[in-house]
């Protein structure tokens, strides 16, 4: 989706008077946030572009977690795919619930003591977050067909249908 499009369905949470009263901008200046830019002159860079291009330029990702965690979430890098035709589903799916396995063994062994440091808590986001970059992976190369099909399984020979040895 694209900037303006965020901007134009935001806009429908609160009225763009609002907006531009607050920021002290022009209401026209609100619309046109609001509408892709144009050779005919419709539409301006808006703030969500401007952001994203000074995260471009600084390449620091401490902009968007910053903004994140002021609108009370939390920011994960998306891992780069490294997806490639051959995959196999199953390891990967069991690579995941390893992963989700190892996590909640260390909540439970910080919760040993019914407490959890800083330090712990650390260490759960920790893994927290690479789990979350490794399911997210998984989910790019289902998205991107890079997993062969599940073979079926072979059905065992029935032993009464082999000749017998007497």
């Amino acid at each position: 989706m694209e900037s303006h499009e965020i901007l134009k369905r935001a806009f429908g949470n609160t009225s763009p008077k609002v907006i531009a009263a607050e920021l002290g901008v022009s209401l026209s200046l609100v619309y046109k946030w609001a509408q892709e830019q144009s050779e005919t002159g419709s539409g301006s860079r808006n703030p969500l572009d401007r952001l994203l291009e000074i995260v471009k330029l600084t390449d620091d990702p401490r902009i968007v977690e910053w903004l994140c965690q002021k609108s009370d979430g939390y920011f994960v890098r998306n891992p780069t795919s490294r997806c490639e035709k051959g995959f196999e589903v199953l390891p990967a799916t069991s690579e995941i619930l390893d992963q989700f396995s190892q996590l909640l063994h260390r909540i439970s062994q910080a919760a040993l003591d019914n407490s959890i440091t800083p330090d712990e808590a650390g260490d759960i986001r920790n893994q927290w977050d690479k789990l979350k970059c490794y399911a997210e992976g998984f989910v790019r190369c289902c998205e991107e067909g890079d997993f062969e099909a599940i073979p079926e399984p072979v059905a065992p020979e029935d032993p009464k249908s082999k000749g017998r040895l007497y």
